[in-house]
């Protein structure tokens, strides 16, 4: 019979043995079955598996959308009316890759406070649909609910799921009591899905009846990143200087941020497909063996210089909860003005307020940026404001302007450098105008072509 320091030294070697089997176990890697999730890997991510996420993660951009004010839009969404007893399913696809993931919530303009009373994310399986195994119940604060006061922001807790570049994820938010009106993004130029009752841990896409093309409540997707000081990647300290003050650490420092309004948004782009300019630059950088995330701060219709009740906070505003405060900028691409130009030239509500401004005046309101920007480390690319003849709003007067920014922005070196969107899309026969196999039909917005046109002018050095 062994010694009892025999039976002592073979006990500790088997728990050794087990402890490491089930680390390999709960490792959440791409490795043993196809839904990134490893081999007999539960439905739901369990406690144990959250608060070692939590311990040491740092966070990196994935996926942003800015957040607007509840209106009808020009299009049919559920802003104004909010939810009640209903689930919200929102897709989005991530230009960062990690092994966990978070979101972050917005009320900024609720008039109430929002209570949350379930949340999941899980890896897209199409629509509505979710991939099996892949679904993961997020907390906030260890807690399934969670109330956010009106004007207020809130990130979840670290959910363990496998992520990479590319991949769409899918948020489903289970609100259980009346919203009020909900604080969105309006053109999101993809589809998020509703059911009457909760089915956040719905697999498939049966109760998902009603669909808009709008976001609601969600601002961010970030995912984890290596640890501080680890090798590879663009790592190192952030020089954004994140006020997440919820855990947040410094890690990589490669995140770009295209700024701007609905030619960054996405009008006039095939919708469900990811065609958007900024969508089409983040698939450049990772062509190029560079890959980087890519964030999308623009809104339809926004300004430089004037706030909108429709098309946001106007440009100098929102810098820097759009751009600033994302984890890990380097560099943001600064593509604003078409819409101060040209909706002083017409008389519609919804263009108002829509004072005549001069070139100088929008000139002004970049410098102010570019001074924003540098002051947390932060590289600023101009962009060339698109032609525009045959628009609505097209006059000799806003000409004269455009021609005037577009000039000053080429020449003066105020910028770190400079993309020429309005020669990348511009008619071969008329420079005035966008060029007709690029032009969305309003001949102010691009198609997917002239997106993938815009996305091709970016010298990658410059960002």
């Amino acid at each position: 019979m062994p010694s009892a320091p025999l039976r002592l030294a073979t006990s500790l070697v088997a728990l050794t043995a087990v402890l490491a089997a089930s680390g390999a176990v709960s490792a959440h890697s791409r490795t043993g079955t196809t839904d990134g999730t490893a081999a007999g890997a539960s439905t739901f991510a369990d406690a144990s598996d959250t608060d070692r996420h939590r311990a040491k993660t740092n966070w990196s951009a994935g996926w942003a959308a800015p957040v607007q004010r509840p209106s009808t839009g020009f299009e049919e969404n559920w802003a104004e009316t909010g939810f009640a007893h209903q689930t919200v399913r929102q897709v989005v696809r991530v230009t960062g890759s990690g092994t966990a993931a978070r979101i972050k919530l917005s009320n900024r303009y609720g008039d109430q406070p929002l209570k949350i009373s379930g949340a999941t994310i899980a890896r897209s399986a199409g629509g509505a649909s979710v991939r099996p195994h892949t679904v993961r119940k997020l907390t906030f604060g260890d807690r399934s609910t969670v109330t956010i006061p009106a004007g207020g922001q809130r990130a979840s807790d670290a959910a363990p799921l496998g992520v990479e570049q590319f991949d769409s994820v899918t948020v489903t938010l289970y609100f259980a009591e009346p919203t009020g009106p909900a604080t969105f993004h309006s053109q999101a130029y993809a589809k998020s899905y509703r059911a009457e009752g909760d089915h956040r841990k719905d697999r498939a896409d049966y109760a998902f009846s009603a669909h808009t093309n709008s976001w609601y409540y969600l601002s961010d997707v970030e995912l984890s990143s290596r640890p501080a000081g680890a090798a590879g990647g663009a790592s190192g300290p952030s020089g954004n200087g994140s006020k997440d003050g919820d855990g947040a650490k410094a890690g990589r420092r490669d995140t770009v941020v295209a700024f701007g309004d609905s030619i960054t948004d996405g009008y006039g782009s095939t919708g469900d497909a990811n065609n958007r300019y900024p969508d089409q630059l983040a698939e450049r950088l990772a062509a190029a063996g560079t890959p980087r995330p890519v964030l999308n701060s623009g809104i339809g219709g926004n300004l430089l210089l004037n706030d909108s009740a429709w098309y946001g906070d106007r440009a100098a505003d929102r810098f820097d909860r759009d751009v600033l405060d994302k984890p890990g900028v380097r560099s943001v691409i600064v593509f604003e003005g078409l819409n101060d130009i040209g909706f002083s030239e017409v008389d519609l509500p919804t263009y108002k307020p829509n004072p005549q401004l001069s070139a100088d005046d929008l000139i002004a309101g970049y410098r102010e940026l570019i001074t924003r920007a540098h002051a947390r480390g932060v590289r600023v690319v101009g962009a060339t404001i698109l032609p525009f003849k045959g628009a609505e709003y097209h006059t000799p007067r806003a000409e004269q302007k455009r021609q005037q920014i577009n000039e000053w922005i080429r020449t003066s070196g105020e910028f770190d450098a400079y993309a020429d969107f309005a020669k990348a899309v511009e008619s071969p026969g008329d420079s005035l105008a966008l060029n007709p196999a690029y032009d969305s039909g309003d001949h102010k917005h691009p198609n997917d072509a002239g997106y993938k046109a815009m996305a091709a002018a970016i010298d990658l050095d410059t960002i």
